[in-house]
């Protein structure tokens, strides 16, 4: 998972790419320390999806853009639009699940 550190840098990988999950999380939050590994499991499966994660610290101003009230936040676009969000605790086999779906469905 590529760190980015600027909402200009979110925003360019979300014009560019098809399928990004957007991992937003604090360095003190104990869940987001958790769940990362988990996620990054998942998206083993599913090479297609593009993911970055953001320091909610770091970039301030990322609560504002993505609506974010509480870490850690999962975001999952498709073609730069939302299609999936799950924040604090995240059923990791809805998740996968979710993105499964929006693979398979940008594959046909």
């Amino acid at each position: 998972m590529e760190r980015v550190h600027s909402l200009d840098s979110i925003q360019s990988t979300l014009e560019k790419e098809t399928i990004v999950l957007l991992y937003i999380s604090r360095p003190d939050c104990s869940v987001c320390y958790g769940l990362l590994p988990q996620v990054e499991r998942v998206l083993e499966a599913h090479q297609s999806v593009v993911s970055i994660q953001a320091d909610a610290d770091e970039i301030p101003e990322i609560a504002g853009r993505f609506s974010v009230f509480t870490v850690p936040v999962i975001i999952v676009f498709v073609e730069g639009k939302e299609m999936f969000r799950k924040a604090r605790f995240v059923p990791i086999d809805e998740l996968n699940s979710q993105i499964g779906r929006l693979t398979g469905m940008m594959e046909n």
